[in-house]
């Protein structure tokens, strides 16, 4: 595999000018495809296809109206770059220069002092802490952790029939679970819980941000005064010496990741589930042919949570796949595309088995992969087994089709999903 190479010097002592321009992608049709429409939104899989039959595997897009972004929807080339910050660094303070302070995007994606923002040195220090804080958490008491949560909260409708499961279920199970291990109060994690819907979906981002911050600065204080077996408390304890802003940083990752990724695998999973028969109970009661476990592994694959993101910025013009990249514009890795490419799939229709497969790029890979996936897989899927063997008979309530994803280029998610099932009495609580 050979290395993408950057082209001469800048600026050429000549001309005093660029050779190559800094704005559209050069070598491709200049349109460039919308993320934050209602028709991406709706339905992901078929723009994907679209655009690698434009375009291949580098696709100028737009994040936000003014927002020129490169989407990368082949496998190969995503794992090229991933695994190649000195070309593809994911600092981008230069790049949110040039964004105005109202975009939508820049509360999602303006650098922070935290690991998924730098390389080298400053990526190793930040890392290092985030990692030692996680592998604080002791994974034996996960699945007791995930019960006390779930059982409560199917109590909370098992005995009226009908449940909202993105609302009565996955947004809370995974907020009081993240809210454990970091060490949060409930109130204060409802605040982060709105202020991070608000950034990922690109409504009102400003406000989240800062009703972020103001939350997460709280608990910092909390934690410096009352510290605990928590990782928020081994960040502030830890030998890189973080001071508050930086622990605010990795909390922000934490919740980003840790929050909106894991509801959303665990509806998206639970809509899999519910919607074919490979994993749907039998009328002889015997029980589903495959295993959440197998249903995980294909979501992550066909609609991860974080659909668009590992966001770099080329430090300058660089050829890829035959493309001229623009120094300090964004270039994102489309996970579910990548995972769809009909070079590693033969189709890049979703769908299709992939029972034993885990070559997604769902956790990211190279310098950035996520370092909680230990600790969110196993999350996951206790929430997933905890409701369906307490309600087996569910079905979705509306026909998938009409089911309404929420906005943002970023995430996969739903902004409900309405199910039945048999009234059932309540669990016994432990």
């Amino acid at each position: 595999m050979t290395t993408p190479s950057p082209i001469p010097a800048p600026h050429t002592a000549a001309t005093g000018t660029c050779p190559v321009p800094h704005g559209p992608l050069i070598g491709i049709d200049d349109s460039r495809v919308p993320l934050y429409t209602p028709e991406f939104v709706a339905d992901p899989h078929h723009a994907y296809h679209e655009m690698r039959r434009k375009y291949g595997t580098l696709v100028p897009i737009e994040l936000a109206p003014g927002v020129p972004a490169t989407l990368v929807i082949g496998y190969r080339t995503a794992v090229r770059i991933l695994n190649d910050p000195n070309h593809f660094p994911s600092d981008p303070r230069t790049w949110q220069k040039t964004i105005p302070e109202d975009s939508p995007v820049r509360a999602m994606m303006e650098w922070l002092p935290a690991a998924r923002y730098n390389t080298g040195a400053v990526h190793a220090r930040y890392r290092q802490a985030s990692v030692a804080s996680i592998d604080g958490i002791d994974t034996h008491t996960l699945r007791p952790t995930v019960e006390k949560i779930a059982v409560p909260l199917i109590n909370t409708f098992c005995e009226f029939g009908s449940a909202d499961l993105v609302s009565q279920y996955a947004f809370p199970l995974v907020l009081e679970f993240l809210n454990q291990v970091v060490g949060c109060p409930a109130e204060i994690g409802r605040r982060v819980a709105t202020g991070m819907a608000a950034r990922f979906d690109s409504v009102d981002p400003t406000e989240g941000m800062k009703m972020l911050k103001d939350a997460l600065m709280e608990l910092i204080q909390l934690k410096r005064q009352q510290p605990g077996n928590d990782a928020t408390s081994r960040l502030a304890q830890h030998p890189a010496d973080l001071d508050d802003v930086e622990i605010f940083a990795q909390l922000m990752s934490f919740y980003g990741a840790g929050f909106e990724a894991q509801r959303n695998l665990i509806t998206n999973t639970l809509l899999l589930m519910l919607t074919d028969d490979r994993f749907r109970y039998g009328s002889d009661g015997l029980g589903r042919n495959l295993s959440t476990e197998h249903a995980l592994d294909e979501v992550l694959f066909n609609d991860p949570p974080m659909a668009n993101f590992c966001t770099t910025y080329p430090r300058q013009p660089i050829m890829i796949d035959d493309v001229w990249l623009p120094a300090d514009q964004p270039v994102l890795i489309s996970l579910a595309a990548c995972n769809n490419d009909p070079e590693i799939r033969g189709t890049d229709e979703p769908g299709g088995s992939r029972i034993g497969n885990r070559s997604h790029l769902a956790w990211s890979t190279g310098p950035h992969t996520c370092p909680a996936k230990f600790v969110a897989y196993p999350t996951v899927q206790n929430a997933i087994d905890q409701l369906l063997d307490a309600l087996p008979e569910m079905e979705l309530a509306v026909p998938a089709d009409q089911l309404v994803w929420r906005p943002g280029p970023f995430h996969r998610a739903m902004t409900a999903m309405p199910v039945y099932f048999p009234q059932s009495p309540p669990l016994t609580v432990y």
